[in-house]
């Protein structure tokens, strides 16, 4: 692509499959049957953007998802519930992305927390033997340790900032619309990839 020297990706829907519908069946199951109204792939609630701000750790995390849902699952219950939305890696967007280090300089930024992260860096391990997932970019920024979430143009323009890239010159790419426009307000290039469409079949 003409002028562009970095590519930021998201991570979820574009590295590894995640099925926010799992989730929220699971927490039904379980018996937080609102819990559509709390947290889907285009909204979260206040206390889900905490979490995935840093805000709050896992315990108050538990606690206040007790509070809101009135519900008495203990953590483990909570853990495997959130964690029913991630699936395997993408293999041929591994591939993909190694196949382009050598064209751009790549980032991640991805809106994750504490409990995701654990799970997703150790399925990496167990997928693709030994090797850590973040290697494949230059740096990888994930929203619970930035302090920082998409979709806020502010949050662009600090990954932007920290990585000593500029805005014209980096696309941006994600399978949710709202996170596309708030790259678009940070005067980010774009490509939105949504299912099932793949990074593998992207020209770059």
């Amino acid at each position: 692509m003409t002028g562009i020297k970095n590519i930021i990706f998201d991570f979820g829907g574009i590295f590894i499959d995640v099925d926010y519908k799992k989730t929220e069946q699971a927490f039904i199951n379980a018996g937080i049957t609102n819990f559509h109204h709390l947290y889907s792939q285009h909204n979260a609630s206040p206390l889900f953007e905490q979490f995935e701000k840093g805000e709050i750790d896992e315990t108050k995390f538990f606690q206040q998802l007790r509070t809101i849902s009135g519900s008495q699952l203990s953590d483990q219950q909570i853990i495997q519930c959130w964690n029913s939305m991630l699936g395997d890696y993408y293999p041929d967007a591994i591939e993909k992305a190694r196949a382009l280090k050598g064209k751009y300089r790549l980032f991640l930024f991805s809106n994750t927390n504490i409990i995701h992260y654990n799970f997703v860096m150790k399925k990496y391990e167990e997928q693709f033997g030994k090797r850590n997932f973040t290697d494949l970019f230059e740096k990888a920024y994930f929203s619970h340790t930035a302090g920082l979430r998409k979709p806020y143009p502010e949050a662009f323009e600090w990954v932007l900032k920290d990585a000593g890239i500029t805005a014209a010159e980096t696309l941006f790419i994600d399978d949710t619309i709202s996170n596309i426009e708030g790259a678009q307000k940070a005067g980010m290039p774009t490509i939105f990839l949504p299912p099932p469409q793949k990074l593998s079949q992207l020209s770059l």
